[in-house]
């Protein structure tokens, strides 16, 4: 007969090993079977690492901001001659004529002079050295809209009376004794105008840099051939060839290099349902933030814009050349090649952009959340498209109860009817710990459109197409925007007129945008504002971060959680926005900017341009 069975102390230990594994496995297995359906649609429970176990990317990427900062602060000039030595080391050339006078206006109203800042000037008139003078000056006699300056006089030409025409003629009439004889051709749209393929433009640049050089000061001429010539015989408009009905994604993309990710996709034709992102980080993230502001904005490094952002799913009104002829305005797309000033409504004084002379109350004094209102602008958004719209979508990402909906739909996990939210795991939030994303957006969002804008237009009550989704909010005043601690801005039918006037508040802007501006060779994202993806699924790890939880949670046991606020961070970025666009983005920096670029327009439209420049300090003493 057998005795009973000896188990050896390993076996036993393994047994109970398992027996261990077993019961967790089973407790998970019944969380996670009894948890809300918003965790079993997303498919991801909560990430609960904690906050404080790892450095958040931000803190990185604000600690880099500061050192670029720096660099900026140690390039500044202080007197005419080291200007000039930084203007020919950057640009390869004496600076324009007039330069001293210039310098010296510069000085007059306390501007931070730094080479750098004129960036945008010379990527957007570089490419003009490689067409001939005379054809410059004669597109921009003859465009329809243009302000003309002669002997220090100024005259306006356009179709009708046009408010950004008169707002930016008043502009230059307050430079009038600084600018040369020149031709100022306006873009009256909101929608930016020239896109030249980029193999031409590519062309052009070689040309100028060929003509790059620094006479000898006896060689260069500081005095201008002047206009009369052209004024006496201005000769046949040029035609120009516009393009009205091609897909805009397909008229862009051939401003974008060869080997570019958009070159080659064509155009989309079917905007039903969200637009398709891809999970994860957006592309070139830093662990899902911005890091490049410039590619981050580029749509020929991000094709998943062409199905996202209205300007590609159908803008209000297109009419574009391929041909280099200048016009200026105050927005473009990275591929455009207009040539950028200060918007007008930056300009103006109007309240709606400004929120007129108060800017907002202390920081500690705000409420603890997000605000945004605007029109359904970027585009017509139809019936069978309207899905495929930014400003759309981002009213529905702040949206609880669209979010809500999206978290606990059986059908699609994690989709709404325009937008896809991302797993949990790809950002890891510290509100989500203790909620549902719907639930916390409630608590610290008040986002809403105030007009449809449905095409064809249906009234502002009501589209039939959006209104199971979205609710007509009433406006709220810019003034009154200010007493929230976030203002995100996102981009219209082109920019946002709103950013200057949200840079200059108490408040933090959180920026989407895919235009360039005047401004932004002197901005730096993380230190001035908050960079944000165009396709927004950074929103929510953004807002965790500043906010944490918000304005708490009460959990088991009563207590109010509100882990994972970074309050300071926000008001340090908040706060150095503020001082950093009272420094270098006032009125009078806007003259500044405006005088040097219509200097060195008018060098190029010269036949002369060769030889004229300044280089008076190379001769003194």
């Amino acid at each position: 007969m057998r005795g009973p069975r000896v188990f050896s102390v390993r076996f036993v230990l393994h047994i109970l090993f398992l027996f261990a594994v077993l019961v967790i496995v089973s407790g998970t297995g019944w969380l996670w079977y009894t948890a809300p359906k918003r965790q079993a649609s997303l498919a991801v429970p909560h990430d609960y690492r904690p906050q404080a176990a790892r450095a958040h990317p931000i803190d990185q990427l604000m600690k880099n901001a500061d050192n670029v900062s720096q660099t900026w602060l140690a390039k500044s000039t202080n007197n005419l001659p080291t200007a000039a030595e930084a203007y020919r080391k950057r640009r390869g050339r004496h600076p324009p004529p007039g330069f001293d006078r210039w310098h010296k206006f510069a000085q007059d109203h306390g501007a931070l002079v730094v080479e750098d800042f004129f960036d945008q000037i010379y990527h957007d008139l570089s490419p003009f050295w490689g067409v001939e003078a005379k054809e410059i000056r004669r597109h921009a006699k003859h465009f329809q809209h243009a302000i003309s300056v002669r002997n220090g006089t100024m005259t306006i030409k356009t179709d009708a009376d046009r408010p950004w025409m008169n707002i930016w003629s008043n502009m230059a009439e307050t430079m009038l004794g600084w600018l040369p004889d020149v031709d100022i051709p306006i873009n009256v749209m909101d929608e930016s105008r020239v896109i030249v393929p980029w193999e031409d433009i590519d062309r052009y640049i070689k040309a100028e840099r060929s003509l790059r050089g620094l006479l000898p000061p006896s060689k260069v001429s500081a005095q201008l051939t002047g206009l009369g010539e052209l004024d006496g015989d201005p000769g046949e408009p040029p035609q120009i060839d516009w393009i009205t009905t091609t897909p805009y994604w397909d008229i862009s993309r051939v401003g974008c290099a060869p080997n570019s990710p958009s070159r080659e996709l064509p155009a989309a034709t079917d905007f039903s349902g969200p637009p398709p992102f891809r999970a994860g980080h957006p592309p070139g993230s830093f662990e899902g933030y911005v890091q490049n502001w410039t590619s981050a904005k580029d749509p020929c490094l991000h094709p998943d814009l062409r199905e996202s952002h209205g300007t590609f799913v159908e803008p209000v009104s297109q009419s574009t050349t391929r041909s280099l002829i200048p016009i200026f305005g105050g927005s473009k797309l990275p591929m455009n090649n207009d040539i950028l000033i200060p918007p007008a409504m930056y300009w103006s004084d109007d309240i709606m952009y400004s929120g007129g002379e108060h800017h907002g109350d202390e920081w500690d004094k705000k409420t603890v959340g997000v605000i945004w209102r605007g029109a359904g602008t970027g585009g017509r958004n139809r019936e069978n498209n309207w899905t495929r719209f930014h400003r759309h979508r981002f009213v529905s990402m702040m949206n609880g109860t669209a979010v809500r909906l999206a978290e606990g739909n059986p059908e699609g996990a994690g989709q709404g009817a325009n937008f896809i939210l991302q797993s949990y795991k790809t950002y890891h939030m510290a509100a989500t710990q203790y909620t549902d994303l719907g639930t916390w957006l409630e608590r610290i969002t008040d986002v809403g459109l105030v007009h449809l804008e449905c095409f064809p237009g249906t009234g502002n009550a009501n589209c039939p197409y959006t209104d199971p989704f979205f609710e007509v909010k009433s406006n709220v005043e810019m003034k009154k925007q200010y007493g929230f601690k976030y203002l995100p801005d996102i981009d219209g039918n082109s920019f946002s007129g709103r950013y200057l006037a949200f840079l200059l508040s108490t408040s933090l802007p959180i920026k989407a945008t895919i235009y360039s501006e005047w401004h932004d060779s002197r901005l730096i994202p993380w230190l001035h504002f908050v960079p944000m993806d165009n396709s927004f699924v950074d929103v929510y790890g953004i807002l965790d971060y500043f906010l944490g939880t918000g304005v708490g949670f009460k959990v088991k046991g009563g207590d109010v959680v509100t882990e994972g606020a970074h309050d300071e961070q926000a008001k340090k970025i908040a706060m150095a926005g503020k001082e950093w666009a009272e420094r270098v983005l006032r009125k009078e920096d806007m003259q500044i900017y405006v005088m040097r670029l219509l200097m060195e327009f008018a060098r190029i439209c010269d036949d002369k341009r060769e030889t004229l420049g300044y280089a008076d300090d190379l001769t003194a003493g």
